[in-house]
């Protein structure tokens, strides 16, 4: 049977918003070629306004809608529908308070909650939340999946909630917005790939918020070229724009061309207001040229820095399409790139006024700005003030995050009052200001005490099904499904961890107060441009230059090397490996901690270490042999746990599977118990409940690091991988782990100071200790070591001692070593 004019319309609109515009418009145009009524005519001529806005010709769109309210004979429905329409297609392009208009008109002139009016509502609570103003856009949004939910629109209805969690995102809530679009997306993902994309794009912005740049970039990059095929170069280029905005945080060099192409798309359709946007973008990633990064790399300057006349031009007018938090941030950027060039004058009165509705990265930037300038003028005092005002801010929108994953991917907020916090305070030369900066660089995601979540059987079946897909092999990480649900637990992870309580930073004097004769603490400070070592005792503290930092930093992937080949080569080859790595080791030694050992005179020591030391295997180092040492977080964070756990009295044992000597070295290290716990074969479900009843956990075990993602590192087990977020779903757990698996000691830093992995991961579950390996291992150095560590845990020696008594009593230098409070 034919389809009516009316019905073509309507499957041209659904293919409309799926993307598929070549196919709406063969629809809409043989829709057109059955009617002469002027009511439907004007309403096809609205919905293909829509498809050449979408696909590249907004103005032409634009004087479609006008031409067809310009026909004498239609209605006031169909007025308020190209009203509608208009009220669209100057959002797109940026004019707001037109769009407003005629939104508003529509609205008005509809009388009845009807699928019509829903839809212009979503799209006037998308102007508002442009402009930033959330409670009107959160009415209209409110409003519209009310009436959607009531016309049994489940698309449409996830479009509306897709919306308040976007608003939720410009809110600075990124739980309750990560929440919000996950439940909207399961709805619109399967719709079409075009709906798909849309979600995808507001959903990085949340992870770039929240720190997780390089994920946030892989999806918006597939966005991109997403609406690319489907020839939408609006879309395309707000991709773009946003993987722009990412890049800035660490790739300054990669932003720019990228801006530079979104910018040449938008103006492509005519769509200024967001070609000024990309502008800004492009040059703030020049302003970002020139400086140190955190990673101790230095960023080219580029060839053409943006002059202030550039600057306030741009500036002008991103004011004027209403990109107020947009211009803030580019005329910051500027003033800060100003504040660190000596050749260039700044203008200690110019302050540029925060916006009341801006972003935290915007609020952050401005108190950078201010330390900078304070630093420039030699006011360091007035720098730390500064810096630690903002810091202050961010902490306390960090508080509810009880996440581990969270907690140090969002400190990101932070990077750059942090640098110049540190540079300030390596500059007074005084050791408490020192210890102070170097803790707020650690600290800060350690503050959040956790509570332990419920139970949640969609995590666990989540998990469950994530091992399967991993032990079959191949590239699971890129398979959709694999990603769908890494994204999904994910999120219930940051919704269900939250915060108990607030840690507290400890001062130079507490630490002071907790050291013995016999106990230092060497606390590294990475500033950018130096790095020294703090040595603390209990009488003096001292500040030493570490001046060779370069050239371990540079050996680092060499010393991997070594270590690895030493650990798997035997016979004359491995002779000679292992006196290329007794050298290398001695160098780092002689580099990092022969001169602040000799200072210190201690036979304990606790040691933090920025990232860019993260590796290093402290045990092996000759200054440390035969000395006990625990690796922190933080200073505070030993402060607040040391000696806190009680002697333990039960020990489990748990063997993964196809690990030559894992029942050798239980047993050897079970003999030294009166009653272990020994599980062969041990799954997943063992480890949990294994975990909840003793007080020493060993698992013998092949372990991984996933550096994409350090909460899926695992250790490998009878049933599949126990992850990172496996740890956070044990409704106990002990308070010594020894993890007698390669690998399971070491971590990815995330921004300077955050170094995630499985140590981290049980030491943020609220275990003392983690004994672990941050590289390959022999099995029979595990066996023999770890097996004699045992008999000191029996007799109630801490963990970090223990430890040093067996590799003493054995001969045996490995690279195990104590994570946490090892004593």
């Amino acid at each position: 049977m034919a389809r009516s004019a009316g019905e073509l319309h309507e499957a041209g609109v659904r293919l409309a918003n799926e993307g598929r515009h070549a196919a709406a418009t063969r629809m809409l145009l043989a829709a057109q070629e059955l009617t002469d009524d002027v009511n439907v005519r004007a309403r096809i001529a609205g919905t293909l306004a829509y498809i050449k806005s979408r696909t590249g010709a907004p103005a032409e769109g634009e004087q479609m809608c006008l031409d067809a309210m310009a026909q004498p004979g239609i209605d006031s429905h169909t007025y308020a529908l190209l009203a509608g329409q208009l009220g669209a297609l100057a959002e797109q392009a940026g004019r707001y308070d037109d769009s407003e208009r005629w939104l508003t008109q529509g609205i008005d002139a509809l009388e009845e909650d009807s699928e019509e009016m829903a839809n212009l509502l979503v799209n006037r609570s998308l102007v508002n939340m442009r402009r930033l103003r959330l409670a009107e856009a959160s009415r209209d949004a409110a409003r519209a999946s009310e009436i959607f939910g009531a016309l049994a629109r489940p698309v449409d209805q996830a479009q509306a909630l897709h919306n308040e969690g976007y608003m939720a995102l410009l809110g600075g809530d990124l739980i309750t917005a990560m929440r919000i679009m996950s439940s909207a997306r399961s709805t619109l993902v399967d719709v079409s790939p075009v709906f798909a994309a849309v979600c995808d794009v507001d959903r990085a912005e949340v992870l770039r918020d929240a720190g997780h740049t390089i994920e946030a970039e892989r999806i918006l990059a597939q966005a991109a070229t997403v609406f690319g095929r489907q020839r939408m170069p609006q879309s395309r280029g707000e991709a773009e724009y946003h993987l722009a905005r990412s890049l800035l945080a660490h790739d300054p060099l990669r932003a720019r061309p990228v801006a530079t192409r979104a910018a040449r798309r938008f103006r492509t359709v005519g769509n200024d207001s967001w070609a000024s946007r990309a502008e800004a973008v492009r040059m703030r990633a020049e302003l970002s040229g020139g400086q140190v990064m955190r990673t101790g790399h230095h960023v080219p300057p580029p060839r053409r820095v943006p002059a202030r006349d550039d600057v306030e031009g741009a500036s002008g007018a991103l004011e004027r399409f209403g990109f107020g938090s947009d211009a803030a941030a580019l005329r910051m950027t500027h003033e800060l790139w100003r504040a660190r060039q000596p050749h260039v004058d700044g203008d200690p009165a110019r302050i540029t006024r925060v916006p009341a509705a801006a972003s935290m990265e915007v609020r952050l930037l401005a108190y950078e700005v201010r330390a900078a300038r304070a630093s420039a003028r030699g006011r360091h005092g007035d720098a730390r003030r500064h810096a630690a005002a903002g810091l202050v801010e961010l902490s306390a929108w960090l508080s509810d995050f009880g996440s581990l994953d969270l907690q140090t991917s969002a400190v990101m907020q932070g990077n750059g009052l942090i640098r110049v916090g540190l540079d300030s305070a390596v500059q007074s030369g005084r050791p408490e200001v020192v210890f102070e900066w170097s803790e707020w660089a650690r600290h800060m995601s350690m503050q959040v005490i956790p509570l332990r979540p419920p139970p949640d059987a969609q995590l666990a079946d989540d998990l469950a099904e994530i091992r399967m897909l991993r032990s079959e092999g191949g590239d699971w990480q890129a398979d959709p499904r694999a990603r769908e649900l890494r994204e999904r637990v994910r999120e219930r992870q940051w919704s269900t961890t939250g915060s108990a309580a607030i840690q507290p930073r400890a001062t130079l004097d507490e630490v002071q107060a907790v050291l013995d004769d016999e106990t230092a603490l060497l606390s590294y400070v990475f500033s950018g441009d130096s790095l020294i070592v703090l040595v603390v005792t209990g009488e003096r503290v001292s500040m030493l230059p570490i001046d060779g930092w370069r050239s371990v930093r540079d050996a680092l992937p060499a010393l991997r090397s070594d270590l690895d080949m030493a650990a798997t080569i035997r016979g004359r080859m491995g002779e000679v490996v292992r006196r290329t790595l007794d050298d290398r080791l001695a160098s780092f030694s002689r580099e990092l901690l022969d001169r602040a050992v000799e200072v210190a005179g201690a036979r304990r020591y606790a040691i933090t270490v920025p990232g860019l030391l993260g590796g290093i295997p402290w045990a092996m180092l000759p200054a440390l042999r035969g000395k006990a040492f625990t690796l922190p977080a933080s200073a505070s964070r030993w402060v607040r746990q040391r000696g806190g756990a009680e002697p333990p009295h039960s020990v489990g044992f748990a063997a993964g599977p196809d690990v030559a000597r894992a029942d050798e070295e239980v047993d050897a290290a079970a003999a030294a118990w009166p009653d272990p716990v020994i599980v062969e074969a041990a799954t997943v479900d063992d480890v949990t409940s294994l975990a909840a009843e003793v007080d020493v956990l060993h698992i013998a075990a092949h372990g991984r690091h996933s550096s994409d993602n350090p909460m899926f590192s695992g250790l490998e087990l009878a049933d599949g991988a126990l992850f990172g977020y496996d740890i956070d779903r044990m409704p106990r757990v002990p308070s010594t782990v020894v993890l007698s698996a390669c690998e399971a000691g070491r971590s990815s830093v995330r921004w300077g100071e955050e170094a995630v992995g499985m140590a981290r991961a049980w030491l943020h579950a609220g275990t003392s200790c983690v004994i672990a390996a941050p590289v390959v291992v022999a099995d029979d150095v595990a066996c023999e070591l770890l097996g004699a560590m045992h008999e000191g845990l029996a007799a109630g020696r801490a963990p970090s001692e223990a430890l040093a008594a067996a590799s003493e009593s054995t001969g045996i230098v490995a690279p195990f070593q104590a994570h946490g409070a090892g004593f």
